[in-house]
Formats: C-alpha cells, structure tokens, sequence
C-alpha cells in the first residue's frame, strides 16, 4: 500500500526539493542507528546485555555482523585489530590502520552504512552512558581524554603490548559484569577500570601528538584547539562567531601577526580558517537531523539566512541541497 494519498501529487503539486527531502528523512532513518544507550549496538550485533550503563562486546563472538552508521547520545572505544574499510567520522571518511582504536563521544556520527555484506572482525567494542559517571573522580576528568574530538585526531594507533594489556582490561572488565549483579561497588569498578583504559589511550594520544609536532605549525594547532574549545563550551550562542581580533587577542598576537602567521601555516586567511570550522560543525549538526534554523541558532548565527549564505560561500551549495 502507498505511503502517499491517492491525489497527493496531482493535489499538492510536490516540488522536485520536497520530494528530494522526503526521500532522504526516509532513507536517513532506515540507514543511522540512534544508540541513545550502550545496550542499543550490543543488541544490534547480537551481544549480551552485561550491563545497563556499560556494553562491552567481543567482536570476535559475534561476528559475522552487518555494517551500520551510528548516531551516538553514548561514549565509545572501538579496539580492533582491523576495522571496515572507509569508516564515516563526522563528515570526514577515513581509513583506519590495523590495532587502532576510535573514540566517539555523545552526539557525534560514525560507522559504516549497512551494504548488506557481513562483517568479520576481531577485537572489542566499549560503550557506556554519561550516567555511569554521575559522582565518580572520572566524571569531571573526561574533558582531559581529547582523542574523543573528531579535530585531534582520528585514531589511536597501539603497539602490540598495548594491543595485550588493553584486551586483557577488557577481558577482567566484562567477566566481572558476568560474575556480579548491579551495584555502586561493581559500578566503582568498572569506572576504575575504564580509567585506566582511558589513561593508556590518553598515553597514546600524547605519544602520537608529540611525533606529530614537527610536521604541523604550532600556532594552527592552537587556533584550531581554540575554536574547538569555544564551541564546546557554547560562547558561539552567547557572543555569535568567534572573530579574528578575538582569536588572536586570546592568543597573544597582534591582529596582523597572527593573519600573518595563519596564512604561512595554510595559505589562506584567519576568517577563512574561521569559516571553515563552522560550515564543518554545522554539517555534523544537520546531518543528525537537525533543520538550517535549528543549526543556524546553535552556532549563533542571528538569523539564518546569514548561515545559508556563509554556508554556500565556503562549500558552493546551500545547506538545503547538502541534505538533498
């Protein structure tokens, strides 16, 4: 039976964008998988429910699986030995090296669509509530862990003692969940536990920062850790875009220095770097289903045709025909 009344198109006339529109809300919620909590994606590969704050998942029990993009209202670690080729990571497609791990974060997008073929892969999936958290040392601690930004990084890549001692975490981790029922001890523990996971991969991030530091410019790294902070914190609904003078002021440079500087380091201009950092933020709003007036107030546009208009001067297209 047709999802459409018998006059709909004679009676309403529906233009080609409307029509466009339909079909991809409709395609969008057949294609994402809303993990609004860790239970949903266990549930979704065919794992155990361990836990209702925390899920963690052998890969290497469950497989074969299908592929699935995710909209994630949880935090994750995603340990493998290999992972599926040309994952989504925000509006970035990126291709993961053997022993990595991922790390998402509430309201972020990742994965794979589902192709229908099945997936064989080897390694562990962690996932756990912002409530397991609640009025543990690691609650006000995790701003610190930040490889969950899609911007620092894109995955941490292990050694193979690293590989060793994190699988046995996990393995000690998921069999205390099988051996005790719920309660505040057995959720001090696993939050112990995570922290320790997170330490190691916070190492891992620091070591790979610091290799990193000679092939890119100090000051774009600090830029660019500004606006991520800025928007974090949601100065952007208070005191609109950030701006020029107000970055290089929190830098401590001089206007033209500091344009000076960002044009050797990229070859374009501050407001540029600016303005690409929010069309790329608002990509990751709209693509969550989000409307242009929704993603326009949250970036703190005053009006949203001013966003419409930035947003097709920095990608060429309008953020209507982006979700068309």
């Amino acid at each position: 039976m047709s999802v459409f009344p018998s006059n709909f198109f004679y009676k309403y006339a529906l233009t080609l964008y409307q029509f466009r529109r339909y079909c991809y809300l409709c395609n969008a919620m057949k294609k994402i998988l809303k993990v609004d909590n860790p239970n949903v994606y266990a549930e979704y590969v065919g794992a155990p429910v361990l836990h209702q704050q925390l899920s963690l998942i052998s890969y290497d029990e469950v497989s074969p699986f299908r592929n699935s993009l995710n909209n994630y209202g949880v935090y994750g670690l995603f340990i493998q030995q290999q992972f599926p080729k040309y994952l989504s990571y925000g509006t970035k497609s990126i291709l993961v090296g053997d022993s990595s791990i991922i790390a998402v974060a509430p309201g972020q997008i990742g994965g794979a669509e589902d192709n229908g073929t099945p997936l064989y892969i080897n390694g562990w999936a962690l996932l756990w509530s912002p409530e397991l958290l609640k009025g543990s040392p690691l609650e006000g601690e995790m701003d610190k862990y930040q490889f969950f930004s899609y911007f620092d990084t894109d995955w941490l890549r292990m050694t193979p003692q690293e590989w060793e001692r994190i699988s046995l975490l996990l393995a000690t981790m998921r069999k205390e969940m099988q051996e005790n029922q719920d309660s505040p001890a057995l959720r001090g523990i696993l939050t112990s536990y995570l922290q320790l996971i997170l330490d190691y991969c916070q190492r891992i991030y620091l070591r790979q920062l610091t290799q990193n530091e000679s092939g890119e410019s100090d000051i774009l790294k600090r830029f660019h850790r500004l606006l991520v902070d800025y928007f974090s914190k949601g100065m952007q609904r208070e005191t609109g875009l950030p701006t020029v003078s107000w970055c290089a002021g929190e830098l401590s440079y001089s206007v033209r220095y500091f344009g000076d500087m960002i044009h050797q380091a990229t070859g374009g201009t501050a407001i540029g770097y600016i303005h690409a950092f929010v069309i790329d933020q608002a990509k990751n709003i709209l693509m969550k289903g989000l409307s242009v007036g929704e993603t326009a107030d949250l970036l703190g546009f005053e009006y949203p045709h001013h966003f419409s208009r930035l947003f097709k001067k920095v990608t060429g297209i309008t953020p209507t025909e982006f979700l068309a």
